[in-house]
């Protein structure tokens, strides 16, 4: 990729389970030989979020000693590391922990947050002084959020003190805090005693690198009309109740605020800057836009003189439970420059982008000709964009799509069967090569598995010659393409579920239309991507089992399903998913299905637990009854080795019910 640093962590709770245990080095040891060997520098973090090891809290009066003394154990054993970052981001550490209660030690007082705020950054101190004894030049890179807190015009008041109270730990840090400075009393009068800030300004450490943590959400709005927003975005002061809001979203003619804060912490600190945490919790082209958003900021920056010293695609591997603040183990995952899902991990089109960036100076994708969903600006005319181009749209998959690449501002063309014949060869050709598109993907099919059975001609030319002929115009014009397969390419023999690896043996008509689909599509096209999915069920399609399920047992009717075992696979995700993986560049066959197991039968009995009625209509049904003529596997269950991507199946399950709520 190009990497020269990396921020690494050697967490002081990680290499001591007790503040007076002997530290354990095995693991950071391997990794920061690892680090050398790739001639990659790391910018060292020891603590990030946390409060150390048990026996340890951001609040104890001897923790800065203590971080101190552990930091002076790390450089001894890693004098090589020439740059640091003892605590990450003590002023968001400091709210979160001391003000909102949401991190350990859990406290909800200004009082908690000014004590944890001088805590923190008289550890920075302390630290970089034992470091610096080992390592004289050692450079300090401070991080830490950098939002701006706008306002209603009667809130002005408490925007400027959370605007200076954003700034505070810079400040402290930097020497400026004095009795002239803006939050003097307001530390002095929750706190803080004259002796601990002469004693910061006396010690002053400013940093190296100032870094700027900026997300979509860190700039803020404040407004007392608080009726408009969710009831979750209330809070207030001692006065006045008011919504807390994104800026984003909220506030006409805000703008994304990368630029501005560079040029910002440069005017008041004279510091070198950077962007050390670029991310953006979202489908990945809105992720390459946030990207694309921050190194046009840093380079109109740097172009104006302004040192800027990097940017810093956060996290590289991706974040699990970011989006709670780490306040719930959902195993909620974000995927960064890297996507671990499948143990190893794998490139994405972020990761790509970073090569670029790295390598070239710039990158280009054909989804950036919109701004993100954050921008003010208008989407530009369809077509005035790449289009992906979508074969099937009347289908429940096709049109699945076409739903999607409109909610994510994604350029599309919509192909349907009456418009263009797939089984039609040169028909095909010229479709792919008037549209222009960078991606095509083929949601046509023969979906009928029982009539199959009495149309093997029909079914077969849909879904394998229709198939191929796609791939091999996508071949010839060197477009992406994402194609489907099926869960009926295996015969059930399995006890469990079936992954990539797994030797296909169709049982019916259907079923050899599919696998004969895989095999001729990677036979003209080996770079085509070959979704293998299971049993379908959305909110936009009104031919589904759940719906009719949930209609039956309404009425009061029994109803009859099979004991086979399927994954179910929400529709909204797995499109989603596809489309994530087709602008990652992937290729070559890819499971992608929920990630229970269950019968026909218990799918039903799980949705009449979670809309209240009564599962014990629910019957197993054997094939005759359930009109079936072709042979289905008894098991059909899907699991992947290259990476679970879709939401817990129970997590589907609620999104589907509450839409017909």
């Amino acid at each position: 990729m190009g990497l020269r640093r990396i921020r690494h962590g050697i967490l002081w709770e990680n290499v001591s389970t007790h503040v007076d245990e002997v530290d354990d080095w095995r693991a950071p040891d391997a990794q920061m030989e690892h680090l050398q060997s790739l001639q990659i520098m790391p910018i060292v973090g020891l603590l990030h979020h946390g409060s150390g090891p048990p026996g340890t809290d951001l609040m104890q009066v001897d923790f800065p000693e203590r971080i101190a003394a552990y930091a002076g154990r790390v450089a001894a054993r890693y004098p090589h590391v020439d740059a640091w970052t003892p605590v990450n981001e003590p002023l968001a550490t400091a709210r979160f922990a001391g003000l909102y209660g949401h991190w350990h030690p859990h406290r909800r007082s200004t009082a908690a947050f000014v004590r944890i705020v001088l805590n923190q950054c008289r550890a920075i101190v302390m630290a970089m002084q034992a470091i610096r004894l080992v390592s004289p030049s050692a450079l300090y890179v401070h991080t830490d959020d950098a939002g701006t807190v706008y306002s209603s015009p009667a809130l002005t008041y408490q925007a400027d003190l959370e605007n200076h109270r954003q700034l505070l730990a810079l400040d402290l840090l930097c020497g400026r805090v004095d009795e002239l400075h803006p939050l003097w009393h307001y530390l002095v009068s929750h706190g803080a005693s004259h002796a601990e800030l002469d004693w910061l300004q006396a010690h002053a450490t400013p940093p190296d690198v100032i870094g700027a943590d900026y997300y979509v959400t860190s700039d803020r709005y404040l407004d007392e009309n608080f009726d408009a927003y969710p009831p979750e975005s209330v809070g207030g002061n001692a006065t006045t109740c008011y919504a807390d809001v994104a800026a984003a979203g909220s506030l006409p003619g805000w703008t994304c605020g990368f630029e501005s804060v560079l040029r910002r912490l440069w005017a008041r600190y004279s510091t070198p800057v950077a962007l050390t945490e670029v991310h953006i919790g979202c489908t990945r082209e809105e992720q390459l836009r946030w990207l694309a958003e921050a190194w046009d900021a840093a380079c109109r920056a740097s172009d104006d003189g302004i040192p800027v010293r990097a940017v810093t695609a956060w996290a590289l591997l991706g974040s699990f439970d970011w989006d709670s603040l780490c306040t719930r183990e959902s195993q909620s995952y974000e995927a960064g420059a890297f996507d671990v899902r499948g143990g190893t991990p794998r490139i994405t089109a972020v990761g790509r982008a970073c090569t670029d960036i790295a390598t070239t100076g710039s990158f280009q994708h054909r989804v950036l000709g919109d701004s993100g969903w954050w921008s003010n600006s208008a989407p530009r005319r369809a077509a005035c964009r790449a289009p992906l181009l979508i074969f099937g749209a009347r289908g429940t998959l096709g049109a699945a799509f076409v739903r999607r690449c409109t909610d994510r501002r994604l350029a599309y063309r919509a192909v349907e069967r009456a418009e263009i014949d797939v089984t039609d060869a040169d028909a095909v050709r010229r479709c792919v090569a008037a549209s222009g598109a960078w991606g095509v993907v083929n949601a046509t099919g023969y979906v009928n598995v029982d009539a199959a059975e009495n149309d093997s001609s029909l079914c077969d030319a849909i879904n394998s010659t229709g198939a191929i002929n796609i791939a091999r115009a996508c071949a010839m014009h060197g477009i992406q393409l994402a194609t489907y397969s099926s869960d009926l390419v295996f015969d059930g023999m399995k006890r469990d579920a079936y992954d990539e690896t797994d030797t296909p043996n169709p049982l019916n008509i259907y079923g050899h239309s599919k696998r004969a689909s895989e095999i001729g599509v990677a036979g003209v096209m080996p770079a085509a991507l070959q979704i293998r999915t299971g049993a379908f069920f959305g909110p936009w399609d009104s031919h589904n089992f759940p719906l009719s399920v949930v209609r039956r047992l309404q009425r009061g009717e029994t109803v009859y399903a099979s004991s086979s075992i399927i994954t179910p696979t929400y529709v909204p995700a797995l499109v989603d998913s596809v489309l994530d993986l087709l602008l990652d560049n992937e290729t070559g066959i890819w499971h992608v299905s929920g990630d229970a197991a269950l019968s026909w039968s218990d799918f039903a009995r799980e949705l009449a637990d979670i809309c209240h009625l009564d599962g014990r209509l629910i019957r197993d049904g054997s094939p005759s009854q359930l009109g079936w003529i072709a042979e289905r596997p008894v098991n059909s269950a899907l699991t992947s080795r290259r990476g679970a991507l879709l939401p817990a199946f129970s997590k589907s399950l609620e999104e589907f019910c509450a839409a017909y709520a």
